[in-house]
């Protein structure tokens, strides 16, 4: 049994469609942003940063582990499953694993913070991070014109980007245009657990189609600035 400690954003829905696609037995546990709970003493002492998500393996003496792609990284080698065990397969997916959490992550989150969270509109660095998003975009879409996964089998890789790049409306990203990046995106959306781990550990998509929710969402993330 692992636990799973997460919120539902796209770092937390990495590790949620990971253990979904792997079919491993997991409870989810909500960690409430808005509230502080990542700043408690118990969660920091699983996560050190106080970031979702984070895992403790019950089966293998407890062990925590946080950072999504740790945590990936650390799932696919107990499973051998979504990444090979060595060679250049391996390497190929570590390192479109790191683009998104170096790039795409990092990115859209602040692209995420300036055009939705931060009150004062400040429009240099919404154009800053929406144009670095969209040249990231553009990366992949040319990746994905050679190969139909990013390494050259279906991997954590895929999952991570996808957990990202599927919210870019929410950033305010565009994506028109880029046909090998939509072929995939909609290909993901076809693979085992993908549909159920973005529900975990609530499903957010029906928050964000209500546009009181969507609101307090909002207002609710400007909290979380402030802590």
């Amino acid at each position: 049994m692992i636990d799973l400690y997460t919120a539902p954003t796209p770092n937390g829905h990495k590790v949620s469609c990971t253990l979904e696609a792997m079919g491993l037995d997991y409870k989810a546990h909500l960690i409430n942003l808005s509230e502080g709970e990542q700043h408690t003493p118990e969660f920091l002492a699983i996560s050190a940063n106080g970031r979702i998500p984070a895992i403790v393996d019950r089966d293998n003496d407890d062990l925590s582990i946080f950072e999504s792609g740790a945590i990936m990284i650390y799932l696919a080698d107990k499973t051998g499953m979504l990444m090979p065990s060595q060679g250049k397969g391996r390497s190929d997916v570590i390192q479109w694993l790191m683009f998104q959490m170096g790039n795409i992550g990092p990115m859209m989150g602040q692209a995420n913070v300036f055009f939705r969270y931060f009150p004062e509109k400040i429009q240099p660095a919404i154009d800053r991070y929406q144009n670095e998003g969209r040249r990231l975009f553009e990366v992949l879409d040319t990746r994905l014109a050679q190969s139909e996964w990013l390494a050259d089998e279906y991997s954590i890789a895929d999952i991570a980007n996808w957990c990202w790049t599927r919210t870019h409306k929410w950033s305010g990203i565009s994506a028109d245009g880029l046909e090998h990046l939509a072929r995939w995106n909609d290909a993901m959306y076809k693979k085992p657990g993908m549909l159920e781990g973005i529900k975990v550990p609530i499903k957010i998509d029906k928050v964000l189609g209500d546009e009181a929710k969507t609101k307090e969402f909002i207002e609710r993330a400007q909290k979380n600035l402030q802590k």
